[in-house]
């Protein structure tokens, strides 16, 4: 990180920086992402196969492969490291594994420990690249739907949507499954995964951090359990193996979605240090049925978020993860990101100054 990178951001008491997840590397992308005045860099992976098309940044070439049989050499990951801070950017982390790659474990399915293997083998070469940070999940994605018909937003902008009526039988057997799972076994599952992967990501100096399970409340969809659906299943998940090195991917929309009170998460969670960073989005509504907005509407205050952030002391990256489809924009949604990235920025540095 450059000397100058390092003055802007040591300026904010508790430094809560924004940062920015793209698949695209490229030159032009970085130096964007540096002129909104973002600071971190979160790397999707490659598999846009299993992303819906409203999320995905399709159109880069320019990357780092994440994924089954795809793992990044310690040398790529530093190479990808020392392209991002030649931009006077940090190369904070993989925003998450795709479902490709932690399937087979979350099922406990053959594969899996095929699968294990690969993701120990990341998080050793991240260690050994200096990247701190690997985002997770336990979502069956690509498998269940994640979202419905798109919403229209303010101006004519288009918004991802969810309407549990819109699926015609959330219970039925999803694709290519046998049977329908049931919740016990995929704790069981979950906590194995944490036996093995925990103490590597604890030698390796890396945090991994969970994200909820999207759209949460729901017990089960496609006889699938839906785990980290609550905030109980979030504390049990962290209680089960306690570390420095395993916390959240907090993601303010899911957690709206749920219809829980965006403060008392962060409250709550702060005070366990168990937030890793935090996707800052919203949502109107709520599950069974809500429409994620621009990050100024939403069911919480974007404003009182900050506020609860910098009162608890937190010292890390807010991103944007899905934004609306604006006018204009790209497949990576260039425009809405911009104007996400600044919004926060502004109100980041109007809190921390008052």
């Amino acid at each position: 990180m450059s000397s100058d990178l390092k003055g802007e951001q040591s300026e904010t008491a508790n430094d809560i920086r924004v940062g920015v997840r793209t698949r695209t590397l490229s030159d032009s992308r970085l130096r964007y992402i540096r002129q909104l005045g973002a600071t971190d860099i979160f790397v999707d992976h490659a598999d846009t196969e299993e992303e819906p098309d409203e999320f995905n940044d399709r159109d880069g070439a320019d990357t780092i492969a994440v994924g089954r049989n795809s793992i990044p050499s310690t040398q790529s990951l530093i190479a990808a490291r020392e392209q991002i801070e030649s931009h006077d950017l940090t190369f904070t982390g993989i925003q998450s594994l795709p479902y490709s790659l932690y399937g087979d474990i979350m099922f406990g399915r053959e594969g899996k420990e095929e699968a294990l293997e690969q993701i120990i083998t990341l998080i050793r070469n991240l260690g050994e690249a200096d990247i701190p940070i690997l985002g997770y999940q336990w979502n069956p994605r690509g498998v269940v739907p994640m979202r419905t018909t798109p919403a229209k937003l303010r101006g004519g902008a288009e918004g991802t949507a969810f309407d549990l009526d819109e699926i015609d039988d959330p219970n039925a057997l999803a694709p290519g499954l046998e049977r329908p799972y049931d919740e016990e076994e995929f704790w069981k599952n979950y906590e194995a995964f944490l036996q093995e992967v925990v103490p590597v990501a604890e030698e390796a100096g890396v945090r991994m951090a969970l994200h909820p399970v999207d759209p949460p409340v729901l017990e089960s969809m496609g006889g699938i359990p839906r785990l980290f659906r609550n905030i109980e299943n979030f504390e049990r998940a962290m209680d089960y193996m306690p570390s420095e090195n395993h916390g959240l991917k907090l993601c303010l929309g899911c957690f709206s979605q749920m219809g829980a009170d965006v403060h008392e998460v962060l409250r709550r969670f702060a005070e366990r240090d168990q937030i890793v960073f935090i996707h800052f989005r919203d949502v109107i509504g709520t599950v069974p049925k809500f429409k994620e907005t621009f990050v100024d509407e939403g069911n919480f205050d974007t404003v009182e978020a900050i506020q609860t952030l910098n009162e608890v002391g937190f010292e890390g990256t807010v991103i944007p993860d899905h934004v609306p489809k604006m006018v204009g924009d790209d497949d990576w949604r260039h425009r809405a990101r911009g104007f996400t990235v600044g919004y926060l920025r502004g109100v980041i540095d109007t809190v921390q100054k008052e």
